[in-house]
């Protein structure tokens, strides 16, 4: 639905596989991740509306939200929960469901998927 002004919300996701659950790689694969979907999204912080972050039930060492708040997201609403434990699903996946301001079409709407979660959505990894 577009707003006042030709911005409308669209949500954007993007996930990242990390090495191992240690809170260092969490927060650095966070980091990486939310950077990728501003960067190919022309996203500005005021441009967030809120950030949804799941994690594999393998990844519990730390909280992605905590590494987005150090990256300065600290006005911007996050929320951490746990991927359902599906047999033989990829580990040690962060996922992010982001909320935006854009005038960007849905079409325009670049998702992101880094390192071995590219495997998740090959259609959109690119």
């Amino acid at each position: 639905m577009m707003q006042p002004g030709g911005t409308a919300v669209r949500a954007v996701r993007g996930a990242i596989q990390v090495d191992r659950d240690d809170p260092t790689f969490i927060a650095a694969g966070t980091g990486e991740l939310v950077a990728e979907v501003m960067r190919r999204n022309e996203l500005d912080v005021e441009d967030l509306i809120s950030i949804v972050f799941t994690v594999t039930p393998d990844l519990a060492s730390g909280f992605p939200a905590s590494a987005a708040r150090d990256l300065g997201l600290t006005d911007v609403p996050l929320l951490c929960a746990t991927e359902i434990a599906v047999p033989r699903a990829m580990e040690r996946v962060i996922r992010l469901l982001a909320h935006v301001q854009t005038d960007r079409p849905r079409s325009a709407i670049r998702h992101v998927y880094l390192r071995g979660a590219a495997r998740l959505r090959p259609d959109l990894a690119a």
